[in-house]
């Protein structure tokens, strides 16, 4: 296995992951679906720290997507008071490691409550530096799109923007992880081989990493074989194999 620390790894500089599997982590083990969502919890505190420790400057995290809300009303009430009670518990935590937390999604779907402490927790980190750290809460792939055309729209009705002037980038720039660097790498767990109208604008040229292992066995051996598998890749944009691998003149 590769050492993470090897200045010869080509590393990326933005991870994403769908974390799935808890539930059936869960009923694996004979326990409630909940069960499984605090062990996906411990994990996730394992893999934001071995990112971290990475100096991988950028992570997104697909808490909760837009069609989650579908799911039983109890374990959507469930998993929201335990997205609330790790706020509370892990934000301190996340500012002493000089970790700058934003949040993606929908938050007019969310309680007044829990809307409240996203901000707070975006307001502590803001001058944080080390890593960022973006966590989907009520995100959608398409939503992210959709709010991102009606900024546009709304600059160029203001004449803020010139409509000839819309390109690539600029849309970028109102898009939810405007600001971050571009995605690398999307690593999915619990075996699905499917995107999930995630990230559906900054995926263009990310490497896709699937896994079998559901998310709360995804530890810091399954994160290093996720980025042996990135460093094995050959990134061409569009060039071909021989363009990418001339030495630069």
């Amino acid at each position: 296995m590769t050492d993470p620390t090897n200045a010869n790894q080509a590393l990326p500089r933005h991870i994403a992951i769908i974390m799935d599997g808890n539930g059936r982590w869960a009923k694996s083990r004979g326990k409630p679906r909940h069960a499984g969502h605090r062990a996906g919890v411990k994990a996730t505190r394992n893999i934001v720290e071995a990112v971290s420790d990475l100096n991988i400057p950028a992570l997104t995290l697909f808490a909760f997507s837009s069609e989650n809300w579908s799911r039983p009303a109890e374990e959507v009430s469930s998993l929201m008071s335990l997205f609330l009670e790790v706020m509370q518990r892990e934000v301190n935590v996340l500012h002493r490691k000089n970790v700058r937390i934003r949040f993606v999604g929908a938050r007019k779907q969310l309680s007044a409550r829990l809307q409240r402490k996203l901000a707070e927790a975006e307001a502590k980190t803001a001058a944080n530096t080390h890593m960022e750290l973006a966590l989907a809460v009520a995100y959608g792939g398409r939503w992210d799109i959709v709010e991102a055309t009606r900024r546009v729209c709304a600059k160029v009705q203001n004449g803020e923007l010139d409509a000839a002037a819309i390109d690539e980038h600029a849309f970028a720039r109102e898009t939810s992880l405007a600001g971050m660097p571009p995605l690398d790498l999307l690593i999915r767990t619990g075996g699905e081989r499917r995107i999930s109208n995630f990230l559906l604008w900054d995926m263009a040229y990310a490497e896709l990493y699937f896994t079998d292992a559901l998310w709360p066995q995804f530890d810091q051996s399954e994160l290093q074989a996720a980025l042996d598998f990135y460093a094995g890749r050959q990134r061409r944009f569009g060039r071909t194999g021989d363009q990418v691998s001339e030495p630069v003149a």
